[in-house]
């Protein structure tokens, strides 16, 4: 079975949308990826659906990775987006490889602007796992009162992510993907509580 380039890319954008203004609610994009060849870049077929859904000739994206170079030929093959650099991009994918640079993804990521706080990267996050329940609380518009999550990674990246997102309306955009393919959405408007003390 092949992917459908038409409703299947429509159903990860409403799962991604849902995340979005749901944050903590946690979508499964498994179906969506596995309909992807499993010989395109079986490690990060999460991302490439993800990219597929919003990537086209109008946008920008950034790789971060030790593959980059191969990730990115595929990304612009598949959606004609233009590889750029970390400043410039729309779009930052952030593979496992590369959690340790994640901090420095987010200090240069761009945050838009007054006139344009829709102007800023969104990121993506490769993670080891994503789940409910766990240390993280998540506060702000779209959660009733509070929901808690658990987020694996390698790369410390809560406190530069405040840093990023304090003059709001200006920040970044979070989306967390593990290897099950689950994502989790962190929208600038949401707060994170950690043991017990906002952050």
């Amino acid at each position: 079975m092949e992917l459908d380039i038409v409703h299947d890319l429509q159903a990860v954008y409403r799962k991604m949308v849902d995340s979005t203004s749901r944050p903590g609610l946690i979508s499964n994009l498994q179906r969506e990826a596995e309909l992807l060849e499993a010989d395109i870049q079986p490690d990060c077929t999460a991302l490439l659906i993800v990219a597929l859904t919003l990537l086209d000739q109008e946008v920008s994206f950034k790789v971060v990775s030790k593959n980059e170079e191969t990730v990115s030929t595929i990304i612009n093959q598949f959606t004609y987006a233009k590889p750029t650099d970390i400043e410039e991009a729309d779009y930052i994918f952030v593979l496992k490889d590369a959690m340790t640079s994640l901090k420095e993804v987010l200090a240069k990521a761009k945050p838009g602007t007054l006139k344009n706080p829709q102007h800023s990267a969104t990121i993506f996050i490769e993670a080891e796992k994503v789940s409910s329940g766990g240390p993280l609380q998540l506060t702000g518009p779209g959660i009733e009162s509070t929901v808690s999550v658990e987020i694996v990674t390698q790369g410390d990246w809560i406190e530069s992510r405040q840093e990023k997102n304090k003059e709001y309306p200006l920040g970044v955009d979070l989306m967390f993907i593990d290897g099950a393919h689950r994502l989790l959405s962190l929208p600038r408007t949401t707060q994170i509580i950690e043991n017990r003390v906002m952050i």
